[in-house]
């Protein structure tokens, strides 16, 4: 055999190997390498943007959150100024975001978490004394002093019961939302709940607030936060195009699905006991590393290795 024909038989060898390893995709393009969230301060959307986080940074992105109002999170998405944001509450942000989602602005990828709620609720104590629907609320004004507690100025919950006073629903026209925050209102509950004052507020699942607070959500709200107590689908949107441009990171969208226990475990941690939620995500993920294959069927990393290899790899999770 000659010295030519040898060399270009190592050489087709060689060629083979190098196609037997190659990369599950091609290489992410590089506008796609830095992904850029939207948060708006809620801690659920704030545990699942930090999971995420985790994910995509263990796969060689780098990853950027920047909290913000409802209104300016959708209005970034259509100026290209945010790329993914995980927490469109339906139908009750519907108002918000049906219109940038029916003008091709953003785009709705994937349910993330089935089984939510979001609706006005009272403490025990004020369900037992007979508050059970929204319709007691007028008759007992005075123990409320006309207040309904939403969370910040902007986000559909208020939207919705400011809705709700505008329209004189259940004699609601001379009370006053009050704007806050998550925190803010979580505050006051617990402050009048000491000395068992009446309140009434924005309540949701999933949350720690559910198991903190000893709480009852009132029934009659279906015209404006939708039947089964607000039922809620909470979804993942992106900015138009996203997910054809940048088709790996699409993949982990449309894989991604959240559970109430989930998210319920990560607000308790991240609220009650402190953690940082980036440190708080990190530990459920090393806990529960069966969510990860699931997650990550058909994502490969930025360069296109093996993507649930490299996650376990950079989060320390043996097997």
């Amino acid at each position: 055999m000659s010295k030519t024909l040898k060399m270009s038989i190592s050489l087709l060898g060689a060629g083979a190997m190098a196609l037997g390893a190659a990369p599950l995709m091609a290489q992410e393009p590089e506008s796609c390498q830095s992904v850029r969230f939207a948060e708006v301060g809620w801690t659920d959307i704030t545990a699942t943007t930090a999971l995420t986080s985790e994910v995509l940074e263990a796969l060689g992105y780098d990853t950027r959150t920047d909290t913000v109002s409802v209104p300016i999170a959708y209005s970034g998405l259509r100026n290209q100024d945010f790329d993914i944001f995980l927490g469109n509450w339906m139908p009750s942000m519907a108002s918000i975001s049906d219109p940038y989602i029916e003008q091709g602005d953003v785009d709705r990828v994937a349910a993330n978490l089935h089984g939510a709620k979001y609706t006005l609720a009272v403490p025990q104590y004020v369900y037992d004394a007979g508050v059970t629907s929204v319709e007691d609320l007028a008759e007992h004004a005075e123990r409320f002093d006309r207040r309904l507690y939403g969370i910040e100025a902007g986000n559909d919950g208020n939207m919705i019961i400011q809705d709700m006073i505008d329209d004189d629903a259940f004699g609601l026209s001379d009370w006053r939302l009050i704007d806050s925050s998550e925190a803010g209102m979580l505050a006051e509950l617990r402050s009048k709940m000491q000395s068992e004052e009446w309140m009434v507020f924005l309540g949701w699942e999933p949350h720690p607030m559910n198991t903190n607070f000893d709480m009852a959500y009132l029934e009659g709200a279906d015209d404006y936060f939708g039947p089964d107590l607000g039922g809620a689908t909470v979804y993942t949107n992106t900015r138009a195009g996203y997910v054809d441009e940048c088709a790996n990171v699409g993949a982990l969208l449309e894989n991604l699905e959240f559970t109430l226990e989930m998210e319920n475990q990560l607000m308790s941690a991240i609220m009650d006991e402190g953690e940082d939620p980036r440190d708080a995500a990190r530990a459920y993920l090393q806990d529960n590393p069966e969510v990860l294959a699931e997650w990550l069927d058909g994502v490969a990393t930025v360069d296109g290795k093996n993507g649930l290899e490299a996650v376990k790899v950079a989060l320390d999770i043996e097997g």
